[in-house]
């Protein structure tokens, strides 16, 4: 009875990733799509400054010694009519970063900029609040964000307004690109993740029709649309999340602009990883229980929105599933050597191999439209995917984590990444102030896995069984690196 519990529970994660696989074959086929495609969209004209709106940039602070400066003389670059561009920067800061972002304000401002530095007495919603605070004294028409790492080019306003033409259009969100891929190997695979989700996926879902969303920065709104779908919320994690679902239910349409690229910075210290990942993963199962009901009851929403929808927003349960998956392989593998019973059965369930190609076809395509398709390429990129399947498994305790949370309404406060203005290899990020020393209490559980498929490797042998040797090696290692770079990060 134990042997069939387990073979059926390692059936059903198998399942459930096989259909997840599915959903995003269909992405890759929509994207494949997209880029055969014109751009057809109606645009604006705005050769002539009396037919520019007023626009308003948001910028939230929290503690952004580091970047703010670079964040302000860079948005300062943007190529658009003082009179007619609005700067908020929405600072609810608690340190020292304060009297350095009001005089780099008041610098700007004594140069003829429209800008305000706006100090909340209380960071109720965090985020969103300040957002939502700004909005409600905003001149402009429509309202762009930008997180304090991020560097717009001079004409992007200029490369995203003019799709507003159509009065649908809720949101043009734009790809971001990445200051510091190459700074180390965790760089490279936030990277190649972030890659993937802005290639493939968000074009693949706004190709679809599918809902897409705004990615929180380096996208820009209509100030109506904020305010018909209900105005920021803090009640979930990521509230761009949600806005972005409460605005298409109410009939806005997304435009997504693959090839306008703004440029972000990435954490470079894995406890900075932990917290953005933690953040982005409960937010999205927070999201799932707010709002997928809501989108499911719609008949007005297409079978195929619902169904993208629904992997979508619970994208981040798939760690939970992966994590169950690999826990459930080392008994299967005893089961497999000693029930010969279950032989046939297990050569059936190699069938859902299949699932590991379709990944592997989907993140090549995003891959090869960085780096080109070349055969030096394609093999970086099989190290690429090993390597990033390998530690993305090894987060998997710590998001599952948070997906509970999310999950089970578990509510916790917004926990910033922090920003190193790092740019370069000789760029360090010792000594700063807002790294978290505290290790994290899923060390433990992460450092017993990292064993256990040692466990599993070692078993292999002993067994003569080498069908998941792969997979558990990739489990050590995702594990290992998890373990000894939380342990010594700077190393």
């Amino acid at each position: 009875m134990i042997d069939l519990a387990v073979i059926t529970i390692y059936t059903l994660a198998l399942l459930v990733i096989f259909i997840y696989s599915l959903s995003q074959l269909h992405l890759l086929v929509n994207y494949l799509r997209a880029t055969k495609t014109t751009d057809d969209s109606e645009k604006y004209d705005f050769s002539g400054e009396d037919e520019l709106p007023p626009v308003t940039i948001q910028l939230p602070l929290y503690n952004e010694y580091y970047v703010v400066e670079r964040l302000l003389k860079n948005i300062a670059r943007i190529n658009y009519p003082k009179d007619k561009l609005e700067i908020q920067v929405l600072d609810d800061s608690t340190d020292h970063s304060v009297e350095k972002t009001k005089v780099i304000v008041d610098e700007l401002a004594s140069k003829g900029f429209d800008i305000q530095h706006i100090r909340r007495k209380e960071r109720t919603g965090f985020k969103a609040g300040a957002l939502k605070e700004g909005l409600k004294i905003a001149k402009g028409e429509f309202i762009a964000v930008f997180d304090s790492d991020f560097m717009p080019g001079e004409n992007w306003l200029f490369r995203t307004l003019p799709y507003f033409k159509n009065k649908k259009i809720g949101v043009v969100q734009t790809r971001w690109g990445h200051l510091n891929r190459d700074y180390s190997l965790l760089t490279r695979i936030q990277a190649f993740a972030l890659d993937f989700h802005f290639i493939l996926e968000q074009t693949g879902r706004n190709f679809g029709r599918n809902f897409i969303n705004f990615n929180g920065t380096a996208g820009i709104w209509r100030k109506e649309c904020i305010l018909d779908a209900g105005n920021w919320s803090g009640d979930t994690l990521t509230e761009d999340l949600d806005l972005s679902y409460r605005a298409q239910m109410k009939k806005w349409e997304f435009k997504y602009l693959e090839n306008v690229e703004t440029p972000a910075e990435l954490p470079v210290v894995i406890s900075a990883a932990r917290s953005q990942q933690f953040r982005w993963n409960k937010g999205a199962a927070e999201n799932f229980r707010k709002n997928y009901g809501k989108l499911l009851q719609d008949p007005s929403v297409s079978l195929s929105t619902k169904f993208h929808g629904f992997f979508h927003l619970l994208n981040s349960s798939m760690f939970l599933i992966v994590l169950l998956l690999a826990i459930m392989s080392v008994p299967v593998l005893y089961i497999k050597t000693t029930n010969p019973d279950f032989s046939w059965y297990f050569n059936v369930l190699r069938a859902f191999a299949i699932s590991t190609l379709i990944f592997f076809a989907c993140y090549y395509v995003a891959y090869a439209r960085i780096h080109g398709k070349g055969i030096r390429s394609f093999f970086k990129f099989i190290g690429m995917f090993l390597t990033f399947f390998s530690i993305a498994m090894g987060f998997s305790v710590h998001n599952s984590l948070a997906v509970l949370e999310g999950h089970f309404g578990k509510k916790s406060e917004f926990i910033r990444t922090p920003k190193f203005n790092i740019n370069s290899l000789k760029d360090s990020w010792k000594g700063n102030r807002y790294l978290s020393k505290k290790i994290s209490g899923n060390l433990i559980i992460e450092a017993l896995l990292f064993l256990y498929f040692g466990f599993a490797i070692f078993s292999a042998f002993k067994l003569n069984e080498y069908g998941l040797l792969i997979f558990h090696l990739m489990l050590f290692s995702g594990f290992g690196f998890v373990v000894f770079k939380s342990l010594k990060p700077e190393v």
